[in-house]
C-alpha cells in the first residue's frame, strides 16, 4: 500500500486504536511497534513529518504534518514522540505520545 492511498480525510479521531493494539499484539509488541515507527522518524524524517503506524498490519509510514492537519484539521504538536495510529478498517485516527 503507497502512504498516497491513506484517506486521512475519511478518518475520524478516536481515543481506543492504542487499547486495541495492545489488546492485539499485547504490550510488548505494540511498544516495539511505536518504537519502529519513531525510529523511522529519525533515520528518515524531518521537522515537517510524523511517523504513521498502521493498526492491522504495523506497517509503518511518515506522513507530512501539514498533510494531516489539512486533512483533518487536528491540531499536530511538534514536540518529538508523536505517532499517528491509522486503522484502515474503522477509517480511525490517533495521535499518540510515546513516552517509552
Amino acid at each position: 500500500m503507497q502512504v498516497s492511498e491513506i484517506d486521512l480525510a475519511a478518518a475520524s479521531p478516536v481515543n481506543d486504536l492504542w487499547s486495541a493494539l495492545v489488546e492485539s499484539l499485547g504490550l510488548e509488541r505494540g511498544a516495539r511497534a511505536a518504537r519502529q515507527a519513531l525510529d523511522l522518524q529519525a533515520m528518515h524524517g524531518t521537522e515537517s513529518t510524523l511517523p504513521l503506524l498502521l493498526v492491522e498490519t504495523c506497517g509503518i509510514a511518515l506522513v507530512q504534518r501539514q498533510q494531516l492537519r489539512a486533512a483533518t484539521g487536528l491540531p499536530v504538536p511538534e514536540e518529538p514522540g508523536i505517532v499517528l495510529l491509522f486503522s484502515r478498517r474503522q477509517a480511525a485516527i490517533q495521535l499518540l505520545q510515546w513516552q517509552g
